[in-house]
């Protein structure tokens, strides 16, 4: 084993990993929204409301005179600089690297990350197209034109930063540090999953469904990528895996609610928040399954066992 165990070759004191992820967010929320700033006060020398009409749907780029995919490519910017930040800090604030944080070692293991892509992808076409069988009328085709392959390829290219630094940062950086702190495994499990949750508080399906309708959702996300990380002693897994999502929501199926507002292939019109909850928690356990026999992952006790500080 090595993703969490070699966390106590580092730097360990807690406060360390505070500054850190306060530094990300700040760098992800002030750098990381200085082209979508530009673009508005650019838009608001002709149009002084603009910032009001941008704070009532801010998903709604036209209002800036934006085209839907540069938007799309702005709001995907924060996460890119919050990642940047993350690989400039770790080395000065904990006397690691971003490998060491993907997995404790010094290679990715990039097989991990396509083939748990592949699998999640596989099943989130499944059950849209299950979901489509059963209520068609719920969706209607949203988008037919050569826009859609341009989202697809900007998709492709910008989603895996995204998914890369919420990984990084919750499965591979803070897992660690609580790893270090409690010297088990299911503790990180379930804060980085309740951190994970309370970071999304802020997205539009939270504000249209509501704080305890949305969080589970959130959170078991964060609990299945968090048991294929312990699992797959890596966070390569869970990032492969949280890409597809993306790009899968990004490409395929769009909601007003959507944090992703794209021109996908399909727009859904009505969200039912816990039957989505009881599609994430199958589709969940199913994943894990077939990773686990794909990978010949151990006994699922490892999720409860204690580090062995003493034997690295």
């Amino acid at each position: 084993m090595n993703h969490l165990e070699s966390t106590f070759t580092g730097k360990n004191n807690f406060w360390r990993y505070i500054v850190m992820f306060a530094a990300v967010l700040i760098v992800s929320n002030t750098i990381g929204a200085i082209p979508l700033l530009i673009a508005t006060l650019i838009k608001s020398l002709s149009n002084p409301a603009v910032f009001t009409q941008l704070a009532a749907n801010p998903n709604d780029f036209s209002v800036i005179g934006l085209n839907p995919n540069v938007g799309f490519v702005m709001m995907l910017f924060p996460f890119i600089a919050g990642l940047i930040a993350f690989i400039l800090l770790v080395k000065p604030l904990n006397n690691r690297t971003l490998k060491m944080t993907i997995n404790g070692t010094g290679k990715v293991r990039w097989n991990r990350f396509f083939i748990s892509g592949g699998v999640w992808l596989m099943l989130s076409c499944l059950y849209l197209l299950f979901y489509l069988k059963l209520d068609p009328a719920n969706f209607t085709l949203n988008n037919k034109t050569a826009s859609l392959i341009i989202l697809s390829v900007i998709s492709m290219l910008f989603i895996p930063f995204q998914a890369a630094f919420e990984e990084v940062l919750f499965r591979g950086y803070l897992m660690q540090g609580f790893a270090a702190l409690v010297k088990n495994r299911w503790f990180p499990i379930i804060m980085t999953s309740i951190l994970f949750g309370l970071m999304h508080a802020f997205n539009p399906e939270v504000k249209e469904f509501g704080f305890l309708t949305m969080m589970p959702q959130y959170v078991v996300f964060g609990i299945i990528f968090g048991i294929i990380t312990i699992l797959d002693d890596g966070i390569e897994a869970a990032m492969g895996a949280h890409t597809a999502n993306n790009i899968f929501l990004c490409i395929m199926v769009t909601n007003r609610s959507s944090a992703l507002q794209t021109q996908a292939l399909y727009e859904q019109y009505n969200i039912h928040p816990w039957t989505e909850f009881a599609a994430l928690v199958i589709t969940g356990i199913v994943f894990i399954m077939i990773l686990k026999m794909i990978f010949k992952w151990g006994k699922m006790s490892l999720l409860f066992e204690k580090i062995a500080v003493n034997s690295l």
